[in-house]
């Protein structure tokens, strides 16, 4: 059991997952089978594991999903080439490319490649200007989608709160942001976002009465940074020693916060649900075009 200021991560995306097997099915009965595509290049070990995760929770959750796993020499063109035709496969609703890419590899020009209506993770330009507008059409990147739905399921009220993001980058730091300053349920807050550059972080931090980390700088966050109350994100991995560990340094920081993530049984459990949800919505809107058509 946890304790009461943990939010559990797996128990939340485990209630998130359970109601995605009724819609597969009513998917499945209306000739829809929802599909995704994993591509990985190269044999990066954290990647082997993140795909895996993946490929598994599809497995149980009964959605049909291919691995295409390429030489780290495959190259920038060929590997666009793959992505125009997974767009154009029509068993595949959702298209996933595993970060990180190989340094000669463009991750703006693959993240446009991949088709917005198959965009599972929220990275293609338009999905990225949907949520800056918050248009709800638009697929929102999994890591900070899930640390909405924790933060909502864990009772932290974002209305009228101030929160600290720190880290500016485009995967967490910058949607993330994004999300919690629209106006509309799960939101409405005012955000700082702190980087490298942010003079006095600690003053900021101090204030906040929720703190997303996602810096990559291993146990940055520490307790006499965090308001006495205030909710704690972590979503860094880092290796330290042979040791995963997070932005935040847990063991201290638990004790004055209000609600806190642990590392592991997070964020990455939600970071998975939310791709799966967003999978399950593609498809959705492929079955609802189809019908469209066929009337």
């Amino acid at each position: 059991m946890y304790p009461d200021n943990l939010i559990d991560g797996r128990a939340i995306a485990a209630k998130i997952l359970g109601a995605l097997p009724q819609q597969i099915t009513e998917l499945k009965n209306r000739g829809v089978s929802p599909g995704l595509a994993f591509v990985r290049v190269g044999e990066d070990p954290a990647s082997k594991v993140y795909v895996g995760r993946k490929e598994k929770t599809c497995a149980e959750l009964g959605i049909y999903s291919e691995t295409r796993v390429l030489p780290v020499n495959y190259g920038e063109n060929k590997l666009l080439e793959l992505i125009e035709e997974l767009n154009a496969d029509s068993k595949f609703h959702g298209i996933l490319v595993q970060a990180p890419l190989p340094k000669d590899i463009s991750e703006a020009k693959v993240y446009s490649t991949v088709s917005p209506q198959k965009d599972v993770d929220g990275f293609h330009p338009v999905n990225v200007g949907k949520l800056m507008l918050g248009d709800p059409t638009g697929f929102h990147p999994c890591t900070p989608a899930g640390i909405v739905q924790l933060l909502a399921h864990s009772n932290v009220k974002t209305d009228g709160a101030e929160v600290v993001v720190l880290g500016r980058g485009n995967i967490v730091g910058k949607p993330m942001a994004a999300m919690l300053c629209q106006k509309g349920k799960n939101a409405n807050a005012t955000v700082t976002i702190c980087h490298s550059a942010t003079q006095d972080i600690k003053s900021h931090c101090l204030r906040a009465d929720i703190i997303i980390a996602a810096m990559g700088v291993a146990e940055f966050v520490k307790a006499d940074m965090v308001k006495p109350g205030a909710a704690v994100v972590d979503v860094g991995v880092n290796r330290v020693n042979g040791k995963l560990v997070g932005d935040v340094d847990f063991a201290a920081v638990q004790k004055v916060a209000g609600k806190i993530t642990p590392n592991p049984g997070g964020v990455g459990p939600m970071t998975i649900a939310m791709l799966m949800q967003n999978t399950v919505t593609a498809a959705q809107r492929f079955q609802a075009n189809k019908a469209k058509i066929n009337l």
